[in-house]
């Protein structure tokens, strides 16, 4: 066991005000935590964590693990479980603590490191250029959002934190997340912290390599590489190399690196004379041939990080989320100047979930903040434009072409919007953001073609790379991607001819090709989006570009057609609900459902019944679903909840209500004898009696109904009263606890002269004596019945001689028994 940790923090009280379903989940969430090997850690006790509460668990932290670990842990589990609250006060108070200990007994390490010479030229030579480049990274009012973020994570990376000092920590940190969350803001940040002496630990050379710059480069030598930014360092590459122990080398976004997958780890050299590809170099640098000793930060998307484990050996992972809820928003109070349109707008961006987990990246949260806001101006209802990304992101990109009334006439935009967009295509394919002169002249773009999109601020020049260019935020970006495909067949031959890199729809919708190419993800979700007459409009009118109706063929081709024997799983299913919801197009959605007989669906959230209630309703040919709904969805009947969230309890029931009834009319709407499982499912009375009345109604088709541990219990009574009358119901499974007030009512089922059930399987009931007596007895009148199932019952001996008494009786025309 390792000694007690000393926290800067007080833990204890922070976990004690968790209930037990969040203390259950900081459990979980901490045990995937990837952090122990990098402190050389022992194994967590697993078995002593799951039964300890707040207290015990603290305890058992402190003892096992290192200070830092629990710290950073801690706070990192508190802000993805959205306890912000809990996150905050224990920064604030290692906040305290760092200061208290600046104060009592500065480290030696943070004494101001000045000497004379090339060093001092070093620094200062960076320091000027990443003032600069600071200054002007930023749109007026964008640096204060990533401050908000820099600051939040700062703390996590061991050398900027003062109790880390003594070690040990690892000297390879890497900072990965999505695209726009604020990784490259941060390295920046600490490197002009370093020119400045604003470091926890004081390094004597600092490097910062951007590796959408290194693409530029041709071979070079290690010195060339390390000295790049300040030629004159080069004759003190010995001595650098030689004192690597105080050298911080910051790798920047190696995701986008341009490299075949797996060639950074064939090659790899030790000799800092000898000239390499970058890459190479780079590699060396991770693999610790070169500077064996320095610290190495690197940032990266989290796609590349399989790539990354290859090269660097027990790496600090620290996740970067980007805006937290909170920080978004705080967003949008602070930018809109009414507060009711800003809730308005926050709440809008929430309730799509896509839409809200982009806005993790600050600039996300300007273009929804800039297109909603643009709209509410003019007296438009945004509603609908919040609905699906690809409405938010098409109104944001129309809206800027609109804005003038003596703008470019829209058959101006033709040849940009062209151009643009193959540029889009071949970045998302190739993985590249950062687009230089030799990309524009490779794919046939001329530079003036971007000039509209550069005024719009769709484009942007590069702060970092002169004579480069870059979309405002990937999405955008992945957005412009998904236009290309759609451009007219009047466009596809010139564009043919540049475009040996992109792959066509069946290849951009591939499972395979999504795995070892993220991006392509969202590109396909936008395509679906566009796949609607209405934006096509839109589309055409702003741009003048004939957009191609072929498109949605060739969608419903190779992405919605099932295989006849392998119906879709669950998680594949939810995808194409998902493509389905994007598009608003119920001719298209009619069509795709047409193909699907069988399904498994599991809805965990409310945007899960958003998606399958838009899709479902237009499904009439299915023959069977299995259904799963997941705690807290409906929380009319949820016990566990405490009694002053009932207001929002019922909002948030009243606001899903809807959905569920589209979802369920399926059942009155489908043509074919339907097989119904539901499983393992929390409903509420309201869901249920929506259900129930869908199931009830005269054009239902339900042959075989499963109902499989449902809560509420009193559900049973509910479908048992539903079923009654029903001729086409065949087979019938009641199981769980609970079900006993349901007896009545499923004798009354068994009674009707139009019941033509001919299999009922009871499971796991505790029902009395007297009520299995009544089911028995009914069974002398029932004539439809011929297989009776009660396995996992205990009928007891009356029961049994009951059930014996009814087997004899010569009206009873059951045939098997089990």
């Amino acid at each position: 066991m390792t000694s007690p940790a000393q926290l800067d923090f007080n833990l204890q009280p922070l976990l004690e005000e968790l209930d037990q379903d969040e203390l259950g989940q900081f459990k979980s969430m901490l045990r995937s935590f990837p952090l122990q090997e990098a402190f050389h850690q022992q194994e967590l006790p697993h078995a002593e964590m799951e039964q300890a509460n707040g207290k015990q668990l603290a305890e058992i932290l402190i003892n096992n693990c290192h200070s830092y670990w629990v710290e950073m842990a801690a706070i990192q589990v508190f802000e993805k479980m959205n306890r912000v609250d809990l996150s905050e006060r224990a920064k604030d108070e290692l906040r305290e603590a760092a200061v208290k200990s600046l104060r009592e007994k500065k480290p030696p390490s943070l004494v101001p490191y000045i000497t004379e010479g090339k060093e001092d030229k070093f620094r200062i030579t960076l320091k000027k250029k990443f003032r600069q480049i600071w200054k002007s990274s930023f749109s007026p009012g964008a640096i204060e959002s990533f401050h908000i973020v820099t600051q939040r994570y700062k703390m996590l990376i061991p050398f900027c934190n003062p109790k880390v000092l003594t070690g040990p920590f690892p000297d390879t940190v890497v900072l990965q997340g999505p695209a726009g969350v604020g990784k490259t803001t941060l390295a920046k940040k600490l490197l002009l912290d370093w020119t400045e002496d604003n470091l926890t630990k004081t390094f004597k050379y600092a490097v910062y390599l951007s590796c959408k710059e290194l693409n530029q480069m041709g071979p070079c030598t290690c010195a060339e590489l390390i000295s790049k930014d300040c030629p004159e360092l080069q004759d003190a590459i010995p001595e650098v190399l030689t004192q690597s122990q105080d050298s911080l080398i910051i790798i920047d976004g190696f995701d986008e690196l341009r490299v075949p997958p797996g060639a950074l780890i064939r090659d790899i050299c030790g000799d800092w004379k000898k000239q390499k590809p970058v890459p190479i170099l780079l590699s060396s640098l991770l693999k610790r041939k070169m500077f064996p000793r320095a610290t190495l930060l690197i940032t990266t998307r989290p796609w590349a990080l399989r790539e990354l484990r290859l090269l660097v050996e027990q790496p600090l992972l620290i996740e970067m989320e980007g805006f937290l809820e909170m920080d978004r928003k705080e967003y949008f109070l602070k930018h809109f100047q009414d507060e009711d349109q800003a809730l308005r707008a926050f709440d809008l961006m929430k309730s799509n979930a896509a839409l809200f987990s982009m806005g993790s990246a600050p600039m996300v949260c300007w273009i929804v903040y800039t297109c909603l806001k643009l709209q509410m101006e003019k007296g438009e209802d945004p509603t609908p434009t919040c609905q699906t990304t690809t409405s938010l992101f098409l109104h944001f990109i129309c809206s800027q072409f609109m804005l003038v009334p003596d703008r470019c006439p829209s058959h101006c935009l033709q040849a940009p919007v062209k151009a643009l967009c193959l540029l889009a295509a071949e970045g998302v394919w190739t993985q590249i953001s950062v687009f230089d002169g030799e990309d524009l002249k490779r794919l046939g773009v001329k530079e003036s073609e971007l000039s509209p999109f550069l005024d719009k601020n769709i484009l942007q020049k590069s702060k970092d790379c002169e004579g480069c260019y870059s979309f405002i935020h990937l999405s955008v970006q992945q957005f412009f991607a998904a236009i290309f495909y759609v451009l007219g067949s009047e466009e596809e031959e010139d564009r043919e001819s540049h475009s040996g890199n992109i792959g066509d729809v069946q290849k951009l919708l591939s499972k395979e090709e999504r795995l070892k190419n993220p991006i392509l993800t969202q590109v396909g979700y936008f395509l679906f989006g566009l796949s609607n007459e209405k934006r096509d409009r839109e589309l055409e009118t702003t741009f003048g570009c004939r957009v191609s109706r072929e498109v949605k063929e060739e969608l419903l081709r190779w992405k919605l057609k099932p295989d006849e024997n392998k119906p879709f799983s669950v998680t594949g299913i939810k995808e194409v609900f998902y493509c389905l919801y994007e598009s608003q197009e119920e001719e298209f959605v009619k069509d795709a459902m047409a193909h699907f007989k069988e399904m498994s669906l599991k809805l965990k959230n409310e945007t899960d019944i958003v998606h399958a209630s838009f899709c479902l309703k237009h499904c009439q040919n299915l023959q069977k679903i299995s259904l799963k709904v997941e705690k807290g969805i409906f929380l009319e009947n949820d016990t566990s909840l405490e009694s002053g969230c009932q207001a929002e309890r019922s909002q948030k029931d009243q606001r899903i209500l809807p959905f569920w009834m589209d979802l369920c009319s399926m059942f009155g709407s489908n043509k074919n004898p339907l097989f119904l499982e539901i499983n393992q499912s929390f409903l509420s009375d309201s869901s249920v009696r929506l259900l129930c009345e869908q199931i009830a109604s005269a054009t239902c088709n339900l042959q075989k109904v499963v109902l499989n541990n449902i809560l509420p219990a009193s559900a049973y009574r509910d479908f048992c009263l539903a079923f009654s009358g029903q001729e086409i119901l065949t087979h019938l499974t009641l199981q769980g606890s609970g079900q006993n007030d349901m007896f009545p009512l499923l004798c009354e089922v068994l009674r009707h002269p139009k019941c033509d059930l001919q299999y009922l399987r009871l499971g796991s009931c505790s029902a009395t004596t007297q009520q299995w007596g009544d089911v028995f007895s009914v069974l002398e009148i029932n004539q439809s019945l011929t297989c009776l199932n009660l396995t996992g019952n205990e009928l007891l001996d009356e029961g049994v001689k009951l059930l014996c008494t009814t087997l004899k009786h010569p009206r009873c025309y059951l045939q098997k028994l089990s």
